[in-house]
């Protein structure tokens, strides 16, 4: 049996599903949308995908199935040669990105590991070819960091060491010296412990909220790093072709300069909005642009993008297409009929009638005496009301006796629980494509994001902001297209109507043939 499948167009000529296909179903979404992105000419790291097939196998087992350890031996070489580095080299290293990937998304409850290979030695190796020390020794870093909590296990904040010799340390403490000098290893590690992520509580969690079978198993993506920290003119972030809050047509989306994905995506970061890019490096921002519409012209729908600039030079490492929900689902629905892209039979097809009662949007009224407590960004748009929980624990338990809002500086896929368990949420830190956002938005959630002046005091269970401090318990509201989190209950107010709404009712209507009165989604049901 083949494991490993290269990043190829040819990858997915036989079709999008079955094993044949060699499809998302065996490569993963991840793997099967670089592929998707290769195909259309845009820049995507050269690397490999190691299929499902593999994760199945290996959780059955305990183990890598027999063949697969000659087969990455083979693709790394093959890598190696494709770039003309060497995983862990002294000159022209080669470093690797290990991420996750099933056939359906799962944003951030799978494992990921960044700048795998640098060594001591490549990191030095790195510093001479770039000119740029603090740099090399930053990938470093951040390599050892991530390869200790998520491989070992360990937490190196947690544990008191945050430089490189302490997380060292540490590293030889779970495993051994050999461990730090030999980058083949940390890849052979580096795939186990991303597979077995498919398996971890928060992911079987997310999977059973969203309906997602648990024996699809994960692919594992291994491409040649693009370092987005790599000084001034390169960067991370996300971006979506269409507004994800509304549906229209104006790119949309977050970046962070001189750092990488991760510190978009985690929310531990303050982001700048996606438009600062065409100021600071227009070459990158007239590339995105080019890309968000080739791919959105090959999906037919709004999409989104991660990507990486080093040095001035555009690299995309995902690409996810439709995921909008409520009145921005409806918008890009009617919008594309009316562009030409689909038809209004398809556009009709494109919005759930279960999900109608998220369009016309409530909204805090602001001319109802608020009595405001923080004003963030807002991430997901609509309005919940509950008693403030500060842990997703504590979110949990509070559920059980009516609505909570969990209030975090940032969430991580460890929050899962709390998340799915609060009306809503609100974060200190992050922006509209953080881990928090992300999930708010496949759980149809109001969210609240970046509010700067809170503060989370976990151990006094309370909240300060506006120069007050509020208690876990109190109850607040907040407002996930405006940005507001008030104290009690304000008055709410909820348009009438939404006119892309009704236009695609009258189609709907139009198909049925029936124009007697019935609920929104009674009639979008008819016409489907």
């Amino acid at each position: 049996m083949t494991w490993i499948h290269p990043l190829s167009p040819e990858a997915v000529e036989g079709g999008e599903g079955g094993e044949g296909g060699e499809g998302a179903a065996v490569l993963g979404g991840k793997a099967y949308g670089l592929i998707v992105l290769r195909r259309l000419g845009l820049p995507v790291p050269p690397g490999f995908v190691i299929g499902t097939g593999a994760c199945r196998a290996f959780l059955r087992d305990g183990r890598l199935p027999d063949g697969l350890g000659a087969e990455l031996a083979a693709a790394l070489s093959e890598l190696e040669a494709a770039t003309g580095r060497r995983l862990g080299g002294a000159e022209r290293p080669l470093a690797v990105s290990v991420r996750s990937g099933g056939s359906v998304s799962m944003p951030g409850m799978m494992s990921t590991i960044l700048n795998l290979g640098l060594t001591a030695e490549a990191a030095e190796g790195l510093a001479a070819e770039t000119g740029d020390p603090r740099f090399a020794l930053d990938s470093r870093l951040r390599f050892l960091s991530g390869f200790a909590a998520t491989v070992l296990g360990v937490d190196p904040a947690a544990r008191g060491a945050a430089g490189i010799h302490e997380i060292e340390a540490l590293i030889r403490e779970r495993a051994s010296q050999a461990v730090l000098d030999d980058p083949a290893r940390q890849l052979e590690l580096a795939v186990e412990a991303v597979l077995a992520s498919w398996d971890t509580p928060r992911a079987r969690t997310y999977r059973e909220l969203h309906d997602i079978p648990h024996d699809l198993g994960t692919a594992v993506t291994v491409q040649a790093m693009v370092f987005g920290n790599r000084g001034d003119h390169s960067g991370s972030g996300v971006a979506f072709s269409r507004d994800p809050n509304t549906g229209e047509r104006v790119p949309y989306g977050e970046v962070l300069f001189g750092r990488q994905g991760e510190d978009v995506v985690s929310g531990r970061s303050i982001t700048r909005p996606l438009s600062e890019l065409a100021g600071r490096e227009p070459a990158v921002w007239a590339a995105l642009l080019a890309a968000l519409a080739r791919v959105e012209g090959h999906y037919r729908d709004a999409c989104h993008v991660e990507f990486t600039f080093e040095a001035g030079r555009l690299w995309l490492l995902q690409v996810r297409p439709g995921g909008l929900a409520g009145r921005a689902a409806v918008r890009v629905a009617v919008d594309l009929a009316d562009e030409g892209v689909i038809d209004r039979r398809e556009a009709l097809h494109r919005v759930s009638p279960r999900r109608l009662d998220q369009v016309r949007t409530p909204r805090i009224d602001p001319s109802g005496g608020l009595d405001l407590l923080t004003r963030g960004v807002g991430a997901c748009p609509g309005v919940a009301t509950g008693r403030v929980a500060t842990t997703a624990d504590t979110a949990a338990r509070m559920a059980a006796d009516g609505p909570v809002i969990l209030v975090r500086p940032e969430t991580s896929p460890l929050d899962l629980h709390g998340l799915a368990a609060a009306a809503g949420v609100v974060t200190a830190r992050g922006g509209p494509t953080s881990h928090a956002a992300v999930v708010a938005r496949s759980m149809g959630k109001p969210a609240v994001v970046g509010a700067a002046d809170l503060e989370v005091d976990v151990a006094a269970a309370r909240v300060r902001a506006g120069g007050r401090a509020i208690p876990e318990g109190t109850l607040v509201t907040i407002d996930g297209t405006g940005g507001e989190v008030a104290v009690g209950s304000p008055r709410i107010v909820t348009a009438a109507s939404d006119p892309h709404l009704d236009r695609l009712l009258e189609w709907a209507d139009a198909v049925s043939g029936d124009h007697s009165p019935r609920s929104a989604a009674e009639r979008l049901e008819r016409g489907r």
